[in-house]
Order: C-alpha cells, then structure tokens, then sequence
C-alpha cells in the first residue's frame, strides 16, 4: 500500500466502524460497497490482520479493530488539526464548518447563511448536526454548538447572537371561537399546546404556576418539533407558548396574536442564543460564520416584534 494512500484507507476503515457496515460508509463517501470491502481487505492485507469479523448479518469489530480505532481516529484528527491551523493561519476560508443546533433554529436560520458561505467559499465543507441534546464542542469535535438558555458556568467561549423571547399566542380563529382570556390565570381553562417530551421545557410553569399548570391535564396537542407547534396554533388548537424566533414572522404577519405582551418582558420569558466554541482564536470559517449569522438575523432580529 502506498503511504499517501494509507490516511485515506484509515478513513475508509472509521466510516465503516461507524456506520457498521459497508453499504453505510459508501453512502457516506458516495461509493459502492464493493469498493469500501476492497479497500478494507487491502488494508487488512497490509496490516497482516483481521479487522472485522463479518457474516451475513454482522459486521463487528475484531479486537485488533478495536485497537486500530482508537490510534485511527487520534490520527485523522490530528492531520485535520494540522490542515486547519495552518489554512487558519492564512485567513483561508477552508476545511470542513461543523455546527450542532436546534433543528427549527438550524433549518430557519443557520442553513441559509451556510449555503451562502458554501457557495462564496468553494473549498469549505459543512456539517449541521440538528439535535436537541446539548452536543459537545470539545468531545464531539465541533466548531459551533448555538445554544439556547442561561449558559452554564465552563471553560467555552460564548458568542451572544441574539435575545429569546417566549410568546403567548394563538389564531384568531381559535380566539373567535373560545374567547380571549382576560388574565394570565384564565389560561389554564383554555386548550394548550405544549412539548411532548422533557420537564416542561416550554416553560408553562412559569405562566401558569404549579398549581395551575398540574390541574391542566394533557395538552390538546403536544409535539417536540418546534414547527409542528407552530402550525398547530395555526391550525387553531390551542393556545402556545413559543419562541419570537418562531412565531414572529407569522404575529407581524396576522396568522397569530399575540396574548398578553407584557408577559413577555418577564425576566423568565426572555434568554440569549448563543454560539459556544472551545478554541479561543478560532478558524477563519467560524469567524465568516458568526459574522455571517449576525448580519442575517439582524440588531434588532429580523423576528423581534418591538
């Protein structure tokens, strides 16, 4: 095997222990399982051992496979460490962008501002992991996390993007039809929608208080994806408690009202977003990034109802 061959066979050989198989890590690299079995005997071969043990049905790791994991992935990081600090030390936009977000957030905001730094920078590659899970920047190998709450006491840079504020409100066919309330404590005898999974993320306690909030029951519609929420407020089954991120444009657009603004300046109903990193003079890609991120969601943002 030629030496300049051996890194990229090391990375045939990690998609493959990741994916779990040979047709998982040709779609990764847009190649055929037969050639990701080829260059894994090849690598084999070379290394004069076993690397998985295979069947029809399995596909895992030999012990030797375990070993070689572990050394493969300090290896290829470190080559990508070295790739990226010296581009970064020529301000080249280059590499590959890695983000993890919010998915509402990522596909609203962040995507369109990667495609247009995908199409000004040629040589740059993204990633945007859409998850709701607090990823890791140092663990996971991340550029960016953008998070959304207070930010927890640790060794991250923050970058501050913009303000979070938590809205009341519903269709006007939903308030034609059961009434709008007249105080906040008049909001646990109306239809909510709320988060299906997690300790009230949404943050109705605060609204309703315990009591309230328990003598509620179920949600009339519950779901985890912000946009779903979203349309089913539209829809007119409740009354939601949402992001300005998410449902300002449609307030500014007249598809919901906003119930009681002054709730809304509450201490507890507004957070930042922020972009956290691990590397204190970051690449140039992340810089372009989080200018780019700023200019497109604006001073005030472009959601912001004041």
């Amino acid at each position: 095997m030629q030496s300049e061959k051996f890194a990229e066979f090391l990375g045939v050989f990690v998609d493959v222990a990741r994916e779990g198989s040979f047709s998982g890590a040709g779609r990764r690299r847009g190649r055929t399982p037969s050639s990701i079995g080829r260059q894994i005997d090849m690598l084999e071969e070379h290394l004069d051992t076993p690397l998985f043990l295979r069947s029809t049905r399995l596909l895992a790791l030999t012990d030797a496979g375990e070993a070689l994991l572990v050394r493969a992935r300090q290896i290829l990081d470190a080559l990508v460490d070295a790739q990226q600090e010296l581009a970064s030390m020529k301000g080249a936009v280059t590499g590959i962008l890695r983000v993890a977000c919010f998915p509402t957030f990522g596909k609203r905001y962040v995507l369109p501002v990667m495609g247009e730094l995908a199409r000004q920078y040629p040589d740059l590659r993204v990633e945007l992991d859409l998850t709701e899970r607090l990823a890791d920047p140092v663990a996971e190998r991340l550029d960016l996390v953008i998070r959304i709450g207070d930010m927890a006491d640790s060794t991250l840079i923050a970058s501050r993007l913009a303000a979070q504020t938590r809205i009341l409100c519903a269709s006007p066919a939903y308030l034609e039809r059961a009434g709008m309330p007249a105080a906040i404590a008049e909001l646990a005898a109306h239809r909510l929608v709320d988060k299906l999974h997690g300790a009230d993320l949404l943050g109705w306690t605060d609204v309703l208080g315990h009591p309230a909030r328990a003598a509620c029951g179920q949600p009339v519609f519950a779901c985890d994806d912000f946009e779903a929420m979203r349309l089913a407020a539209q829809e007119g089954m409740g009354i939601a408690y949402l992001p300005d991120w998410v449902v300002g444009p449609d307030i500014k657009a007249g598809k919901l009202r906003q119930l009681f603004p002054e709730w809304s300046t509450q201490p507890c109903a507004v957070t930042g977003i922020h972009a956290l990193r691990a590397l204190r003079q970051p690449p140039a890609r992340v810089t372009v990034l989080l200018d780019a991120l700023r200019a497109a969601i604006g001073q005030p943002a472009v959601w912001s109802l004041s």
